[in-house]
């Protein structure tokens, strides 16, 4: 065994010596980007070139795609091309977090429910999960589609949490209508923008329909605020103001739609609606709809009127809303434009998203909305696969903290000592990510896609950095003082997740050997000379005993900590470029 107090002298006193910068944000923008190929009727986009041609480019592309890339998986896709390696993740089957939550009550006991299962399961999908892609657009849909368990109600139910992302999971390679009103009838949604148990107005009272859920649908879910190009550009009227989509009439007449609809079951009873009488299953049951408490009234929005009903019925009425709401012309370059920032760049030029959009528009064979086509064209587009724009200083996103330690696990194939992925909440900036999945602040995400660090070169040159907007002197020091236990010692209750970096073990006797692996892994092969240079004076600093073998292995394991942790602490690798 390794001594891992030794391991932190080392990493400490070198990172004090290179660590001077914080991170900054990048975007990638500008330029048409080239055009893309598409199969004659086939729907389907097609990469630039066949096969990715060296291991930087392997890597890069598994960066976007996975949750982090492993050596051999750089190998497998060199050899099997783009094509092939992503419609074997179509054919994945998925990784459940419902199921982790089911099977863990089944041991602990069924009266037994416990939220640490939802990141444990969370965590388990990032470092074993052969659905990778599936899982990691799920990742991005849950940050679109947001419900918390910082919000009480939600917290209340982590079967149903966990049930929430498996439907994201289930969708992201499915139709996006079908995902919106799997989101818009998902019991979870219902608590967390309060639709669930919704009623129809009642004059006598002066009770009116809840609009929580009718607002958040068009902005942040399907159509934003403002009238957009093909492109995902702002339309303006003559006086050159952005048009907005929507007005507080448009919310009204949508807030009726999503009236009487509650809690799943085998009846419509009273009781059943407003939660006293409970299916055993609710908080995975679809919600339905109760015609008692939905609205007759004439339903008025966005240009769309549906007519008054002398027998309410809801169901008719959601289906009909939903459907005018997928075919407004925003959908495909809001929902593409956010697909992007979240799996390749914060700042798509035009081009891009106008391409990606068009995928979202028509499949190629007909089909509006098809998640699959979406998927392909933004991992696909030469906008994405371009080496020579990802080293423009423009180009890229920063990496948040969750995707940074999922990137940890799943290159160094960190493993559970106890199986279970001990790893709980992370909320702590001060000691942890700063960040845990399905556990954002508000309905608006961790950030907002347009955030823009003011008083920075970024906001001078018209670019965003959704992910600045928590990044800050506590979240810095906190990745810092984190990794720096997390990379020799691992993490979790008792360190139950860790990594014995057998890969890089291997080479601790030749340094640039090492670096250059590690840059593979991490920098996906964009590491500068300096950096490089510094990373492996400080690797060769420490000195391998030959006479006492386990001071050696000691040795040999501090050499890989300090190349691991230095390039995680820099501030090359906080941008994915």
């Amino acid at each position: 065994m390794y001594r891992g107090s030794q391991a932190h002298r080392w990493i400490g006193r070198t990172a004090i010596v290179l660590l001077t910068a914080t991170l900054v944000a990048c975007g990638g923008g500008g330029g048409g980007g080239g055009t893309v190929t598409y199969k004659s009727g086939g729907g389907t986009t097609q990469p630039p070139q066949s096969h990715p041609v060296s291991d930087a480019e392997a890597s890069r592309f598994l960066a976007q795609a996975t949750y982090g890339p492993k050596a051999v998986e750089i190998e497998t896709l060199k050899r099997d091309g783009y094509v092939r390696w992503i419609e074997n993740q179509f054919a994945q089957p998925m990784s459940s977090m419902r199921d982790w939550v089911d099977g863990r009550r089944v041991i602990a006991g069924e009266d037994s429910i416990d939220r640490k299962w939802i990141h444990n399961g969370f965590w388990r999908n990032v470092a074993v999960g052969s659905d990778q892609l599936r899982q990691r657009v799920a990742f991005a849909l849950s940050q679109i589609f947001v419900i918390s368990m910082v919000d009480g109600n939600v917290n209340r139910y982590p079967r149903g949490v966990a049930d929430y992302y498996d439907m994201l999971a289930r969708n992201a390679f499915g139709n996006f209508r079908t995902l919106l009103q799997d989101v818009s009838l998902h019991p979870m949604m219902g608590l967390y923008l309060s639709h669930l148990a919704n009623q129809k107005g009642d004059p006598a009272t002066g009770r009116v329909p809840d609009e929580n859920f009718a607002r958040e649908v068009m902005q942040l879910f399907t159509i934003g605020l403002y009238e957009l190009r093909p492109d995902g550009t702002m339309r303006t009227d003559a006086m050159g103001e952005p048009i907005e989509t929507y007005t507080n009439a448009d919310v009204e007449g949508l807030a009726k739609a999503f009236t009487g609809f509650s809690w799943g079951g085998p009846d419509l009873q009273r009781g059943r609606f407003f939660g006293w009488v409970k299916a055993p299953d609710r908080e995975v049951l679809p919600m339905q709809g109760y015609p008692d408490y939905h609205s007759t009234e004439p339903k008025s929005f966005l240009g769309l009127t549906l007519p008054g009903q002398t027998y309410p019925d809801p169901q008719y009425t959601i289906v009909e809303a939903l459907d005018h709401l997928f075919a407004h012309a925003n959908v495909g370059p809001f929902i593409a434009k956010q697909l992007i920032q979240r799996l390749v760049t914060s700042n798509p030029s035009p081009a891009y998203v106008a391409r990606v959009a068009a995928q979202f528009d028509d499949n190629g064979e007909g089909e509006r909305g098809d998640m699959r086509a979406v998927v392909r064209a933004i991992l696909f587009d030469p906008e994405a696969r371009d080496m020579a724009r990802a080293q423009s200083p423009a180009a890229g996103k920063v990496r948040e903290p969750v995707l940074r330690f999922a990137h940890w696990m799943r290159s160094f194939e960190a493993g559970s000592t106890s199986g279970q992925f001990l790893i709980n909440e992370t909320d702590d900036p001060t000691k942890s990510l700063g960040q845990s999945v399905l556990r954002s602040p508000s309905v608006f995400n961790f950030y907002r896609p347009g955030y823009v660090p003011p008083n920075t070169d970024l906001a001078v040159g018209g670019l965003v950095a959704p992910e600045l907007q928590t990044t800050h002197e506590t979240t810095v020091a906190g990745w810092l003082n984190l990794m720096r236990s997390v990379v020799p010692l691992g993490y979790g209750d008792k360190r139950d997740v860790n990594s014995r970096y057998p890969g890089e073990f291997a080479l601790a006797d030749d340094p640039p050997e090492l670096v250059e692996r590690v840059n593979m892994l991490l920098l996906h092969g964009s590491m500068s000379p300096t950096l490089r240079s510094r990373i492996q004076q400080a690797v060769g600093s420490v000195n391998i005993p030959g006479n006492d073998a386990q001071r050696a292995f000691d040795a040999r394991m501090n050499r890989v900590h300090m190349a691991v942790f230095l390039t995680m602490a820099s501030p090359e690798y906080a941008v994915l470029k």
